[in-house]
Formats: C-alpha cells, structure tokens, sequence
C-alpha cells in the first residue's frame, strides 16, 4: 500500500460507516423540502420590517422609518445632525434617488478613500438575519458599501424577504450581478487581542432608513 493509499484509508476509516447511497440522500433531502417552514428558524416577529429591525439592532444597526421615499433626505440630514456630521455624502447614482430633493446637502457621485457618509439602495432585506443584499451595477458602486465610515442604506419594507433562500429563489433565473454583497451590522472584528474594533474591514456605522408603511 502506498502512502497515498494509506493516507485515504485513514481519511474513511476516521469517518466512520460508509456514507448511505445518493439515492437514500435524495430521498431525504426531498422529505425535508416537502415543508420547508418546519426546518427553518422562526422569525424574531411575525411582521417582517419588525422582525428585520429586531436582528439589525442586535447587531449595531441603527434604523429609522420613513413613510416614503420622499422623506429620505430629511431622514438623512436628522442622521447627519445627530451624528455630529456635515450636510454632504457620496450619493449612488441611480435614478430613484437623484429625483428626490437634496437641497441643504451637498451630493457627489465620486468615492474617496475616506469617505465620510455614503447613501445607497438595497436590493433586498432578509429578516431572518437583520442582513442587507446589494448588487453592484452600473449605477451602484461597489466601493460605496465598502469605503464610507458612515454606510446609510434606503430599504423599502416592500422588498424584506424572511430567509435567506428566499433571496435565492427571488434571482432564480435572473441575470447574475458581478458582484452580490450581503451586509449583517455594521464592519467589525476581534482579531486583535480579543478587543471589538469597529469599521477594521469597511464601514463603522450602518444606517438603514426603512421605507414604507
């Protein structure tokens, strides 16, 4: 026996009785699809923007209700004051936000390195986990979910899904993004000596203006 041979008969023999067939796997899996809301989590309300604002909380996310996209820039500039931060931010450029009115704060498509502010749209909202999916495009940059210290992102409550294979289910077919970010609280890690440092990878601070009644 050679040592390759050796090495792959520990590998089963540590694994224990022989995996069943992929018959038997099949069959099982179909059982558990046959209702799926038996295997899923339970939600943290029934309400899925409740259920969202829940999650999102628990992990550093801060969340303020707008009745309609025409409220965003107000809601925006209360942001700003209560964050002791000026009147301007690196806006996406997509149509549903250039026509609202952003008199009193100053906007700008481009992306510095240190951005202060940056405000764009999520595709969709997953209320099992309180997480954010944006897609990149040509009027979404994806350095605008990354670069910002404060990441304020417009959700409509009209596009919460509640888990996350509803999501999968939801781009089935459709036309793959270059890129697809999923965002859970704001960037953070406790690599270093086990002490919380916010922002190490991407934004400090996420702000979702949840968008709807």
């Amino acid at each position: 026996m050679t040592s390759r041979e050796r090495i792959f008969a520990a590998i089963r023999d540590s694994l224990g009785p022989r995996r069943a067939a992929p018959q038997a796997i099949a069959a099982e899996a179909a059982v558990l699809l046959e209702n799926p809301q038996a295997t899923r989590p339970r939600l943290a309300a029934p309400d899925l923007a409740e259920a969202f604002a829940l999650k999102a909380k628990a992990l550093g996310t801060t969340i303020d209700h707008v009745p309609d996209m025409a409220g965003v820039p107000a809601a925006l500039r209360r942001y700003l004051d209560a964050q002791g931060l000026p009147p301007a931010l690196a806006l996406q450029p997509a149509a549903e936000l250039a026509v609202l009115n952003w008199e009193g704060i100053a906007t700008h498509p481009s992306l510095a390195p240190d951005e202060p502010v940056g405000l764009g749209l999520a595709l969709w909202g997953i209320a099992e986990s309180g997480s954010l999916v944006i897609h990149s495009g040509a009027d979404n940059p994806v350095l605008l979910a990354f670069l910002p210290l404060h990441h304020v992102v417009v959700l409509r409550r009209d596009r919460l899904l509640p888990h996350l294979e509803d999501y999968a289910a939801a781009v089935q077919g459709a036309h793959p993004p270059r890129n697809a970010i999923l965002i859970t609280g704001p960037s953070g890690t406790t690599d270093i000596e086990g002490s919380y440092v916010r922002g190490a990878h991407g934004p400090g601070f996420l702000h979702v203006l949840l968008v709807g009644s």
